[in-house]
């Protein structure tokens, strides 16, 4: 045992398997154990008043260099047993014990799912990257460097595959390798790490733990979270709406009507379609837990009359072919198979065809603060990132102060719709 400081500590060489302890505290002990392989390691013994806490504190530097997180030295091991006792004395902290990130990620997501909307998302990535990385994991031992690798494993990790819930197996997709699937792959890394700081700085706020300060120095991938905006012409459009079965061809109308999400459609009643006004309310249940009402130009508002005629008020607007309504990921492959059709290429998901719908508005001249009210955003911040390059017409005018250079317009080139 390197760094063992001779006569203070044990007189004997420690056999067999046997943990050893001295008190270095009132009622704290650090213990040393040294297995039949010469293995050693510390843990720490704590008396509360009620009952005797044990915590491990990492392995001896009996064969190893120590590092100060998992290899220690005696007086690197009092200093961690020292720092465990003062978070288990915390008279706030439950069985006066220190929380883990598994217990912290446990009250966080009892609190999310009372007071936010995304909660199965939430849920999900919390499952999937959080636990099985830290679950275990006592909050007062995490260091910055350990969560900057694992935030930068993240971004290398290819991305998982949609599979069934009743699999076993997680599947991957193929390594990210050009900049653009780089980027998504960051851009994600960021979303966890967004998720796990909001795990650890709820336990500080609510006093379980004394110091933030590990995980407030990790800072997400820059330039990673910039949107790939991604949305249809007028002519991909109509190609689109003609390659859908009938009944998803309403669906993708009325998303490219309305700029609605999918979500808010499939659970759209025919009583929140007010033909009178000429508006469609968005319940609470949206995204941003705010209701809205979405007008509808003179097209829009003939397509959802069909839609609407001849049902009654809490009849569902939208439904599948077999009558029952859309549910989640009930669109995908509908979705894929029409884009292979249209020939769209790259193939879009749902959202895009809210993004065409505020993109073409951007376009034509609205205004930013329109559009966000039209969308549902909370504010004008998530509706700049996307469209406020669309909305800039001081470039478009700058550049038609330009010279033909001798071009001459070719009269005979024509779209193919």
């Amino acid at each position: 045992m390197r760094g063992l400081p001779g006569k203070h500590w044990f007189y004997w060489r420690p056999q067999g398997d046997t943990l050893y302890f001295v008190t270095i505290d009132e009622g704290l002990a650090l213990g040393y154990r040294r297995t039949v392989k010469g293995n050693g390691s510390w843990q720490a013994r704590l008396w509360t008043g009620e009952k005797s806490v044990k915590h491990t504190l990492g392995e001896a530097d009996d064969h190893m260099e120590a590092d100060g997180a998992n290899v220690l030295t005696f007086f690197q091991a009092q200093g961690k047993a020292i720092a465990f006792s003062e978070e288990a004395r915390k008279s706030d902290l439950p069985n006066s014990k220190p929380i883990t990130v598994g217990d912290a990620a446990a009250a966080y997501l009892a609190w999310y799912k009372e007071h936010r909307k995304a909660y199965p998302e939430t849920e999900t990535t919390v499952n999937a990257h959080i636990l099985p990385a830290w679950g275990n994991k006592l909050i007062m031992e995490i260091t910055t460097p350990e969560i900057k690798r694992w935030h930068e494993k993240l971004a290398t990790t290819p991305a998982r595959k949609r599979s069934s819930s009743l699999s076993t197996q997680t599947v991957y997709r193929a390594k990210p390798s050009t900049p653009e699937e780089k980027r998504a792959r960051k851009s994600t890394a960021n979303r966890i790490l967004t998720v796990l700081k909001a795990i650890l700085n709820k336990t500080f706020r609510d006093g379980l733990v004394n110091d933030d300060t590990a995980w407030r120095r990790v800072k997400p991938f820059e330039n990673a979270d910039e949107p790939v905006t991604r949305f249809l012409s007028a002519a991909e459009s109509i190609r689109l709406i003609n390659a859908c079965q009938p009944h998803f061809r309403q669906l993708v109308k009325a998303a490219l009507f309305s700029g609605c999400r999918y979500g808010e459609l499939a659970r759209l009643l025919t009583k929140d379609v007010n033909l009178d006004t000429g508006m469609v309310y968005i319940s609470p249940e949206a995204k941003s837990g705010k209701g809205r009402h979405v007008p509808l130009h003179e097209e829009g508002l003939d397509f959802f009359k069909t839609c609407v005629t001849g049902k009654t008020g809490k009849d569902h607007v939208f439904l599948r072919e077999d009558g029952i309504p859309w549910g989640k990921n009930h669109h995908v492959r509908l979705l894929k198979a029409a884009c292979a059709q249209a020939k769209i290429e790259p193939e879009i998901g749902f959202h895009e065809l809210r993004h065409t719908y505020a993109s073409t508005l951007a376009q034509r001249g609205v205004d930013l603060l329109t559009i966000s009210k039209l969308l549902g955003h909370a504010d004008t911040r998530i509706t700049s990132r996307h469209y406020a390059h669309l909305c800039d017409n001081t470039l478009k005018a700058a550049v038609t102060k330009l010279p033909g250079f001798g071009h001459q317009v070719d009269t005979r080139v024509r779209s193919i719709a």
